[in-house]
């Protein structure tokens, strides 16, 4: 037990209940059982701090704090379980009015984590003693919280996520509480650049607290939806102006390019924002969540599954011939000496034909033998309602794609899947406020394939509606035709290997099929064995392949009865 002195200004003489409590040595809870007597007895005033004076000199000693917050935090752990400010104004014999001159002291021994507030919101003031403090008291000892100095990035998101729960789950801050231990957390890790930059944006207490939501959501959660309903959570009541400012994107963190709407099939969501990859670089780049974003981004190579396509002759040759190409090496080799001879280096290549010819397909095992990953382009997410946010998303596409070519160890497939929606023919700009932006949309993807350092693929359907300046761009076109009949015999036995090569010749005559369609009959003729318990006959199958087939201008939907 820790030695305690009596200090020498206290006159001994003239306090016959220092003379007693000499005989023998009090701990600190001895010393606050004195403290809440005298002041239950005498309440706080002068005669009170006359006698209580050794006993408040060796708590505030010990505990680092100042005479007034000595005698609170008495009654604070003399409390069974939880007290009011009312509770301790009666236990102290002090008007509530004039406990309020107090609450500077009380605001402190809660910073220090001494004492914590109970109940959400805490419009109430209930106050607790944490276990962990009464534990340092027991022992006589200073409380010293968990020290928050020098941390690394990940244990300070570990704390801002602590100080969330603390906030939200358990009730124990307010949003002036949380506040301030969160300037005194940054304040303490300034090494940090997270630390740094948050500092740099300047914002006020509102905006700041919200961007510490998206970002503690984004590192806990990987959160890319924030909803009002989780924003609302960080303030008792929200208001109209933050709100508004939100839904017209006219908030402060919008235009520091920190958060965005999310989109919802195309068009923005102005009920769901996210933060901006500006902002995941700016703020979490010492998190090193590139590469776990990376791979959240992109599609592995290894997620493709083995899959034998049939092409016609002039088709795998050229396939065959790009493959090569891609492999790493050969690929390396060919970009230098493009570029030391001053060329581009980057390739674009179109994948055009029929629906069903394979061109997707394609890429993906191309992908798979070449070890590529796939970063793969939603072209709805590239198109918004709001003037000029497609603009920015699609710039935003290749912004990420030249991040990933740095990252990765060898460069992905940027993949613009069904891309007609963006390399058709430029429309007259007259016509409206949509043919601008899909203008727009081509020039900053034109610009973008001049300067690519990497691979992109695209594919089409209707290469007679591409606008002509992408023709250039693309260095390798490949034209995926509806396969031979010698293809197609292979494909039908391939997918239906119990299929003899007559029959397999006679669907590949007589059905104009692409390799998409005959899957489709495949997949149907499956089932049908499932339902009935036996192999599909030819006749079974060239009722299937009517169905496929177009009538009358309209098509077979789902599956008919035999």
């Amino acid at each position: 037990m820790q030695k305690l002195d009596i200090p020498e200004k206290v006159n001994v003489a003239e306090n016959q209940q220092v003379e007693t409590t000499l005989q023998k040595k009090l701990n600190l809870f001895e010393h606050f059982e004195q403290i809440i007597a005298l002041s239950e007895n005498l309440g706080l005033n002068d005669e009170f701090f006359k006698q209580a004076k050794w006993h408040i000199e060796v708590v505030k000693d010990v505990l680092n704090i100042n005479d007034m917050q000595a005698v609170l935090f008495a009654h604070f752990v003399g409390s069974s379980e939880n007290i009011s400010l009312k509770d301790l104004a009666t236990s102290t014999k002090c008007s509530q009015i004039r406990l309020l001159q107090y609450m500077s002291d009380i605001d402190e021994l809660e910073k220090r984590r001494m004492i914590r507030r109970n109940g959400y919101g805490n419009r109430h003031g209930f106050y607790r003693v944490p276990l962990d403090v009464i534990d340092a008291v027991r022992n006589n000892k200073e409380y010293l919280s968990a020290s928050r100095q020098n941390l690394s990035i990940g244990a300070l998101f570990s704390v801002l996520n602590q100080l969330f729960n603390e906030w939200f789950h358990k009730g124990d801050l307010t949003f002036d509480l949380f506040v301030y231990e969160t300037n005194v957390l940054f304040a303490y890790n300034s090494q940090l650049g997270f630390a740094q930059k948050l500092k740099q944006y300047d914002l006020d207490d509102d905006n700041r607290v919200l961007l510490l939501r998206f970002c503690n959501l984004f590192v806990e959660n990987e959160d890319e939806k924030i909803h009002f309903q989780d924003i609302r959570s960080c303030f008792d009541e929200m208001s109209f102006h933050m709100e508004s400012s939100l839904k017209n994107k006219t908030n402060r963190l919008f235009q520091e390019g920190l958060i965005e709407c999310n989109n919802d099939n195309g068009f923005e969501d102005r009920e769901s924002f996210r933060l901006t990859d500006k902002a995941k670089t700016e703020l979490l780049g010492e998190l090193n969540f590139k590469q776990k974003q990376a791979q959240k981004d992109l599609t592995l190579h290894t997620s493709f599954s083995d899959k034998r396509l049939y092409y016609n002759e002039k088709e795998q040759r050229q396939i065959l011939e790009l493959t090569a190409l891609l492999q790493e090496e050969n690929f390396a080799k060919v970009k230098q000496r493009l570029s030391d001879k001053g060329m581009r280096t980057g390739f674009a290549c179109l994948f055009h034909g029929a629906p069903g010819t394979g061109k997707t397909e394609t890429v993906y095992q191309i992908a798979r033998q070449t070890e590529r990953n796939i970063y793969q382009v939603d072209i709805s997410e590239t198109k918004s309602m709001w003037f000029g946010e497609s603009e920015k998303r699609i710039k935003g596409i290749f912004s990420k794609y030249r991040e990933l070519v740095k990252t990765e160890k060898i460069a992905p497939i940027l993949f613009f899947n069904e891309a007609d929606a963006v390399i058709g023919k430029r429309k007259d700009v007259t016509s409206g406020n949509v043919a601008q932006t899909e203008n727009a949309i081509q020039n900053i993807i034109l610009q973008e394939m001049e300067t690519l350092d990497g691979i992109m693929i695209a594919t089409t359907n209707l290469t007679q509606n591409m606008d002509k300046a992408f023709e250039r761009r693309f260095l390798y076109k490949i034209e995926f035709s509806k396969p031979s009949i010698d293809a197609k015999r292979s494909i039908w036995q391939s997918i239906i290997p119990e299929l003899s090569e007559k029959d397999a010749t006679t669907l590949a005559i007589r059905y104009d099929f692409s390799g998409g369609q005959i899957e489709n009959i495949a997949r149907k003729a499956t089932i049908d064995s499932i339902i009935v318990g036996k192999d599909p006959d030819l006749t079974k199958l060239e009722f299937h392949c009517k169905n496929e087939l177009l009538t009358n201008g309209r098509r077979a939907i789902g599956f008919c009865a035999a």
